[in-house]
C-alpha cells in the first residue's frame, strides 16, 4: 500500500528509525552535518531518541508523530532528528546527560530540543499529545524572542555536561585492604531483598554485573549471607514473569517487586550476560533448574535472534498487534484448551490462579517454588513432572507460533554479540555442551569477517551485508574479552592475537595519556558530541571497567608488567565511587577482587591437558583462570612448562609456579592451600 509520506529515514538500516519512516515528520538519521543544516536554516534541533523494543516510544509515535496536526508544528520549527540509542550510544550518553541534568531522571524515548550547534537547552522523556505541542512551541518562541538567554544557557548546560565527563583526581591509596570491601558489601547489604531477591522495590531490573560481583565477592569471602542472597536471587528470576516460563530467555525488568510483571521486551545483552551468571550458579549451587534456564536461553536465542550467518540480532518487541505483552500472555479457558487433561496440574505449577493473574483476562506464567517441592507436594514423580513440563512446553510454544510475532530488531550490535559469546563460553565451562561452543565459534568468526577491517578497525553495526558506525571502546572492550576468553577455551592462539591486535589500536584510538583512561568513542573523531569516559556500569559494564579487566588478564597470559601499572592506576581513579555507589561500579570490584585477593592462573600443559582443566572447571573458582595447551607454546605463560609426552598441571600466582603436579586432586589441593 503507498504511503502519504516518506521521510529521509527510508535510507536507514535500523529498524527503529525504520518504524518512522512514513510519519508525515520531516525525519532526519544523525549526522555531524544536521549542525550545518541547522545553523544554514536558523533552526533548532529537535532529537528524538528511542529504540526498537520500546513501548513508550511506540505510544508517542502514535499520539504526536504520526499526526499531521504535531508533524506541521515540528517540520515549522525545528529540524527534526530521530536517532536510534543503541546504533549511537555516543548521542544518546550526551543528550541523556543533558536531561539528567536538567530534570534528575532520563528515560526513552528521550525528546531534546538543542541549539542550530547542537548544545542541548530543553529536554524530557515521554509527552502526551498536547503537552508536547505546547511545550516545543514555548521553546521555540522563547528562543526567537530570548536568543542571547537561550545562548547563555546552553553554555552552562555545556559546561555541566562537560564536568561530568571530567575524571576526577586520583586517590592515593589503592583497595589493598579487603576490609573495604567487606565494608561497602555490608553497606550495600542493606538494600537487599531477602524476600524476593534483587534490589528492593520495584522496578527490578536483572542488573548482571552486580549479581557477578556479589558471587565473585561471596565465594573468595566464603560469605554464607551473599551466596544465600544470590541464589535466591537466582531462583526467583527463573520462577517469576521475567524469565519465559514456555520459550525461555528473559525480559528487560519487571514492574513490581515480584520478578512478576515483565517489561515484555527481550534484549540481546540481558540474555548473554544472564547466561553467563547462571552457568556460574550452576558450577557453585549444583542447582539443575539454573542448568535448564541456561539450555532454553541459549535455545530461545539460537531459534528468535539469530541471523543464518551466525550473528545475533538485538532485541524482540515488547508489543504484538499494538499490545503489550499480548505474545507472551495466556487466557485460562485458551490454556485449557491447549493443555487438556492436565490443566488442573498445569495451573498448579504455572499458577493459572489470582496469583498469575495480570489483566484483562489474560495470565502470566509464573512457578512458586522447586520442582522436588512441586513434586513432594502434589503426588507425582519427578520424572513424570519433567515429561508433563516438555508436552507443556511443546504445546504452548505450538500455540505460539499462530500469533503474530512481536516486532524484531535484525540489527547486528558488536558489543552485545560479544556478550553473548562470553555467555555461551561459560556456559560451555559449566556443563561441556560442544553446541555452546559451536555457537560461539560461528558467531566469533562471523564477527571476525564482517566488522573487523583488515587493520584492526571495528564497526558498531551489522545489518544484511552492511556494516555502519565507527566502532566504540564498549565495542572493542567486549569483543577482546571474548576473544581472550575463546582462548582459554579453545587454546587457539588465534584469539589471543586477535585480542592483541585489538588493544593495540584501542590504545592508538582511544587512550587518553593524561587521565589514563580510554575514551568511549576515538578521540580524534570529528563530532559535535562532547567525549566521555565511560567509568559508571549499567546494565552492560563500563567500557573502562571491561578493558581493565582485559589487560589485567593480558598481564598474567603476557607477562606484560606495564598492563598492570595502568589496571592500578585506573582502579585508583574509581576507588572512591565505588565505596560509595558499589551498585554502578560493580565490575570495578570485581577486577579489585582479581587484584588484592588470591588469584591464580592454573596451567595444565599435555596431551590430555583440555580434559584435565575441563574436570577442574567443573565447580566455580572465580579467583582462578584456566588455560590449556596440548603442544609447546611461545605465549609467556605457556613458557618452558612442557615435557613430552607428560600432563603437567601448574598452579600460578602473578606469574610464580608451584611445582607441576599431574592429577586434578593434587591441583585442587594446592588451589585450596593457597586461598
Amino acid at each position: 500500500m503507498e504511503k502519504k509520506y516518506t521521510n529521509a529515514l527510508i535510507h536507514s538500516s535500523s529498524p527503529y528509525l525504520l518504524q518512522h519512516a512514513h510519519n508525515p515528520v520531516n525525519w532526519q538519521p544523525w549526522s555531524d552535518k544536521i549542525t550545518e543544516q541547522a545553523q544554514k536554516e536558523d533552526k533548532l534541533i529537535l532529537v528524538s531518541i528511542g529504540y526498537a523494543a520500546c513501548h513508550w516510544c511506540h505510544v508517542m509515535e502514535h499520539e504526536s508523530f504520526e499526526d499531521e496536526r504535531v508533524a506541521e508544528v515540528m517540520n515549522d520549527n525545528f529540524i527534526c532528528v530521530k536517532v536510534d540509542r543503541e546504533e549511537r550510544p555516543d548521542v544518546d550518553h550526551y543528550y541523556m546527560t543533558a536531561v539528567q541534568l536538567m530534570q534528575r531522571q532520563g528515560g526513552w524515548p528521550l525528546n531534546v530540543i538543542a541549539l542550530p550547534d547542537g548544545r542541548p537547552v530543553w529536554g524530557g522523556t515521554y509527552f502526551p499529545r498536547e503537552t508536547w505541542m505546547s511545550d516545543i512551541l514555548a521553546v521555540a518562541g522563547f528562543y526567537r524572542k530570548n536568543r542571547e538567554q537561550t545562548i547563555e544557557y546552553a553554555e552552562n548546560l555545556q559546561k555541566g555536561i562537560e564536568q561530568v565527563s571530567v575524571i576526577e583526581e586520583k586517590e592515593n591509596i589503592l583497595p589493598g585492604n579487603s576490609k573495604m570491601i567487606e565494608s561497602v558489601v555490608g553497606e550495600w547489604s542493606k538494600r537487599f531483598d531477602l524476600e524476593h531477591g534483587g534490589r528492593t522495590g520495584a522496578p527490578k531490573f536483572p542488573m548482571p554485573v552486580t549479581l557477578e560481583f556479589l558471587l565473585h565477592f561471596g565465594c573468595v569471602k566464603n560469605d554464607k549471607s551473599v551466596l544465600d542472597y544470590l541464589k535466591l536471587t537466582l531462583e526467583k528470576m527463573a520462577r517469576g514473569g521475567i524469565y519465559d516460563q514456555a520459550g525461555g530467555g528473559f525480559a528487560r525488568y519487571s514492574v513490581d517487586e515480584f520478578w512478576k510483571v515483565p517489561h515484555f521486551e527481550k534484549m540481546l545483552y540481558d540474555n548473554g550476560q544472564l547466561l553467563s551468571i547462571y552457568s556460574k550458579g550452576y558450577q557453585l549451587f549444583k542447582n539443575d533448574e539454573f542448568k535448564l534456564v541456561v539450555k532454553e536461553t541459549i535455545d530461545f536465542i539460537e531459534r528468535e535472534l539469530t541471523d543464518e550467518s551466525g550473528a545475533f540480532y538485538s532485541s524482540l518487541d515488547a508489543d504484538s498487534e499494538g499490545e503489550e505483552g499480548k505474545f507472551y500472555v495466556w487466557n485460562a479457558k485458551e490454556l485449557e484448551k491447549i493443555i487438556g487433561d492436565d490443566f488442573k496440574l498445569f495451573s498448579k505449577y504455572f499458577n493459572v490462579n489470582t496469583k498469575g493473574f495480570w489483566e484483562q483476562g489474560n495470565n502470566i506464567l509464573l512457578r512458586d517454588g522447586s520442582d522436588p517441592e512441586f513434586v513432594f507436594k502434589n503426588g507425582i514423580s519427578e520424572s513424570g513432572l519433567q515429561q508433563k513440563k516438555k508436552v507443556w512446553k511443546d504445546k504452548l510454544m505450538n500455540a505460539r507460533r499462530k500469533r503474530a510475532r512481536p516486532g524484531l530488531d535484525d540489527k547486528t550490535l558488536s558489543s552485545w554479540n560479544a556478550l553473548v559469546i562470553q555467555g555461551l563460553l561459560d556456559a560451555y565451562k559449566a556443563f561441556s555442551e560442544r553446541r555452546y561452543l559451536e555457537l560461539a565459534l560461528k558467531n566469533a568468526t562471523f564477527l571476525q569477517n564482517n566488522i573487523l577491517t583488515q587493520d584492526g578497525k571495528l564497526f558498531h553495526v551489522w545489518k544484511k551485508g552492511q556494516k555502519s558506525v565507527a566502532g566504540f571502546l564498549e565495542d572493542y572492550a567486549l569483543l577482546i574479552q571474548a576473544f581472550l576468553t575463546l582462548f582459554e577455551v579453545t587454546s587457539d592462539e588465534k584469539w589471543l592475537k586477535l585480542s592483541q591486535m585489538l588493544v593495540e589500536i584501542t590504545f592508538q584510538h582511544f587512550f587518553d595519556e593524561k587521565n589514563e583512561m580510554f575514551f568511549f568513542s576515538e578521540k580524534d573523531a570529528d563530532s559535535t558530541i562532547t567525549n566521555h569516559f565511560q567509568t559508571e556500569d549499567n546494565v552492560i559494564p563500563a567500557a573502562n571497567s571491561i578493558m581493565a579487566n582485559n589487560l589485567y588478564k593480558l598481564y598474567l597470559f603476557l607477562g606484560k608488567p606495564e598492563y598492570l601499572n595502568i589496571v592500578k592506576k585506573m582502579v585508583q581513579t574509581v576507588v572512591s565511587n565505588f565505596r560509595n555507589y558499589p551498585m554502578a561500579y560493580a565490575n570495578w570490584g570485581t577486577l579489585m577482587l582479581r587484584i588484592y585477593e588470591p588469584h591464580f592462573e592454573l596451567v595444565v600443559c599435555g596431551p590430555n591437558s583440555e580434559a584435565l582443566l575441563k574436570e577442574i572447571q567443573k565447580d566455580f573458582n572465580p579467583n582462578m583462570i584456566g588455560l590449556f595447551s596440548a603442544k609447546e607454546s611461545e605465549v609467556a605463560i605457556f613458557s618452558k612448562r612442557f615435557k613430552n609426552g607428560e600432563d603437567l598441571i601448574y598452579v600460578c600466582k602473578a606469574g610464580v609456579c608451584e611445582l607441576p603436579v599431574k592429577s586434578v586432586v593434587e591441583a585442587k589441593k594446592l588451589l585450596e592451600t593457597h586461598k
